[in-house]
């Protein structure tokens, strides 16, 4: 079975290649000649997951999915969101919009936030969605060097590091991306047997 995953990230298809069950072959859409930009112009995950997919299915007809994953913290509510990866503006600067949630948050007792991965699955047509969460708490200040984004400020709940602090095997283990391609795994692996 082919599967276009809606990403230009050669490292992100293989990470995901990893994840889905055999019998699963990802292209890109440049491999299909897709070379403009997808659309991300919704305002929730739910909405930019389904419009890149279904700009792929109604574009190249083929079976297809695409993530959108984003930080909501509850004491700015929800925000950053689905504007996480421009909070700070549209030069998608992690440093700056790390900066810019900690300024938020200052003085702020309520630390509670979460990770929030959706994805949007087309397969013949019909449309699946899955979506994997990973509780947690910012810190007061940035901790670590793995990981990307917000890694460095964000601690899961019930432990005592921050994603950065993680290596990427025990971050894949608890993160939102990879219970929502669980359950994507878990779809397909009955239809490729």
């Amino acid at each position: 079975m082919h599967l276009c995953f809606a990403t230009q990230n050669r490292h992100k298809l293989q990470e995901i290649q990893a994840l889905l069950p055999a019998g699963v072959s990802l292209v890109t859409p440049a491999e299909l000649g897709c070379m403009e930009e997808l659309p991300e112009t919704q305002h929730t995950l739910e909405g930019n997951s389904a419009q890149k997919a279904d700009y792929l299915f109604e574009n190249y007809n083929i079976d297809c999915f695409a993530d959108d994953t984003g930080l909501e913290i509850e004491a700015l509510h929800g925000a950053p969101g689905v504007f996480s990866a421009m909070y700070a503006g549209k030069e998608k600067n992690a440093e700056a919009n790390m900066r810019l949630v900690l300024e938020n948050l200052h003085n702020c007792k309520n630390r509670k936030a979460r990770f929030r991965t959706v994805i949007t699955l087309i397969l013949n047509g019909r449309k699946e969605v899955f979506e994997g969460i990973l509780e947690g708490e910012i810190l007061g200040k940035p901790k670590g060097s793995h990981g990307f984004g917000y890694d460095p400020i964000f601690i899961p709940k019930g432990f005592t590091q921050t994603l950065a602090e993680m290596t990427m095997q025990e971050k894949n283990q608890i993160s939102h991306r990879s219970l929502a391609f669980k359950q994507l795994r878990e779809f397909l692996a009955p239809i490729v047997s």
